[in-house]
C-alpha cells in the first residue's frame, strides 16, 4: 500500500510538472503575440504622429522667429497648439500601451487561473489517493493485529499448564 501511495505521489508530481510547463508555454505565446503589436504601435507613432508634430513645431518656430514682426498672438497660439498636439499624441500613445498591458495581464491571469485549477485538481486526486492508502493500511494493520491476537490465544490454549 505504501508503494502504491508513493507511486501515486510520483504521478501527481509529474502532472504538476507538466502543468507548470504548459503555463510557461502559454506565457511565451502571449509574449510572442504582444511583442509585434507593441512594435507596430511604436512604429505607427514614429511614422505618423511624430512627423506631423515636428512639422507643427517647425511652423511654430518659424512664426516665433523674431525677424518678421507680426502679431504676438499667432506665435503663442501655435506654441500652445503644438503643446496640445504633443499632449494628445502622448495620451493616445499611453492609451494604446495601457490596452496592450491589460491584454497581457488578462492572458497571464487566464494562464495562471488554468494552472491553479489543474494544480488543485491534481492535489485533490493525490489527497484522495493518500486517504485511500491510509484507510487500506489501517485495515491491513487491523487484520494483522487480529490475526496475531488469534494466533497468540491459540498458542496459549495448546500449551499445557504445569503445576508446581
Amino acid at each position: 500500500m505504501a508503494g502504491q501511495a508513493r507511486e501515486m505521489a510520483g504521478q501527481a508530481r509529474e502532472a504538476a510538472g507538466q502543468a507548470r510547463g504548459m503555463a510557461s508555454e502559454k506565457i511565451i505565446v502571449a509574449r510572442g503575440w504582444a511583442a509585434p503589436r507593441l512594435d507596430a504601435a511604436a512604429h505607427s507613432i514614429e511614422e505618423q504622429l511624430a512627423p506631423k508634430l515636428s512639422a507643427a513645431l517647425s511652423q511654430a518656430a518659424a512664426r516665433i522667429d523674431p525677424t518678421p514682426v507680426k502679431s504676438r498672438k499667432t506665435p503663442m497660439f501655435l506654441l500652445f497648439t503644438g503643446i496640445a498636439i504633443a499632449a494628445a499624441g502622448y495620451v493616445l500613445y499611453r492609451k494604446n500601451a495601457d490596452q496592450w498591458a491589460d491584454t497581457l495581464k488578462e492572458s497571464a491571469s487566464d494562464a495562471s487561473q488554468w494552472v491553479g485549477q489543474k494544480t488543485e485538481a491534481v492535489a485533490g486526486k493525490a489527497s484522495g489517493a493518500v486517504d485511500d492508502a491510509v484507510k487500506k493500511a489501517e485495515e491491513v494493520g487491523a487484520k494483522v493485529t487480529d490475526k496475531a491476537a488469534d494466533t497468540k490465544a491459540e498458542h496459549a490454549s495448546q500449551t499445557p499448564k504445569s503445576t508446581p
